[in-house]
């Protein structure tokens, strides 16, 4: 079928293309509600140990190197289940019941030289705080738990900023995406049927349609 005559086919039954369309959107108008803010805490966490070696000037670049190494581990640290259950079990003896699940999809952790950064995402402010300050206890004073190296470091990790979340409004491309796949479902959904429409019908509309079969065409009376 060559692109022009799709194009009729289509044309020819718009109504048919257009009926799923405007139902998505007569569904949109009535039940859409755009995705609700979310509030995130930034954290940064400074790691280090103390200089060891025989002299402090000779070896001063080890505990720097170190103190990379430390905010690099407990990044990924921070991102695993086993944190998360800390975390989740921090929250507990506060009262606060989080799956630990969802407290692992909402941490995302980066690091730059020696300071850790923590990403906290969370859909109630009160609990996003509650959160932060759990994740920050953890990582001040249980890093040995996940590192030996840490034990008897006090601290090796310290929290630089204060856990103060802060409204995130959901992005365009949120707010449009789903819509948007919606009316490209329904849109497929209604050229579907015009073009079954299409295959099913056995009216004859086009000369060309004749001529395939190989009958001549003689004569066609205009529209």
């Amino acid at each position: 079928m060559e692109l022009r005559h799709f194009l009729r086919v289509i044309l020819r039954r718009w109504w048919l293309v257009a009926a799923p369309v405007v139902v998505v959107l007569a569904h949109l108008a009535v039940t859409y509600h755009p995705p609700p803010t979310v509030y995130q805490v930034v954290m940064r966490f400074a790691a280090g140990t103390q200089p060891a070696g025989l002299s402090l000037d000779y070896d001063r670049y080890y505990p720097w190197l170190t103190s990379e190494y430390i905010a690099n581990g407990l990044a990924d640290v921070a991102e695993t289940r086993a944190f998360a259950q800390a975390v989740a079990d921090r929250l507990a003896e506060r009262g606060i019941t989080a799956d630990p699940a969802a407290v692992q999809a909402a941490i995302v952790t980066d690091n730059a030289q020696s300071i850790l950064v923590v990403y906290l995402t969370w859909p109630d402010p009160a609990q996003c705080r509650a959160l932060a300050e759990a994740v920050a206890d953890e990582l001040t004073q249980n890093g040995a738990a996940y590192f030996p190296q840490l034990e008897g470091l006090d601290p090796a990790v310290r929290l630089l900023d204060s856990p103060e979340p802060f409204p995130l409004p959901p992005s365009l491309r949120d707010q449009l995406l789903g819509p948007a796949v919606r009316l490209g479902l329904a849109l497929a959904v209604g050229t579907g049927l015009a073009l079954a429409w299409h295959y099913f019908d056995p009216t004859v509309r086009d000369p060309e349609e004749l001529e395939a079969l190989g009958l001549p065409v003689l004569a066609r009376i205009p529209k």
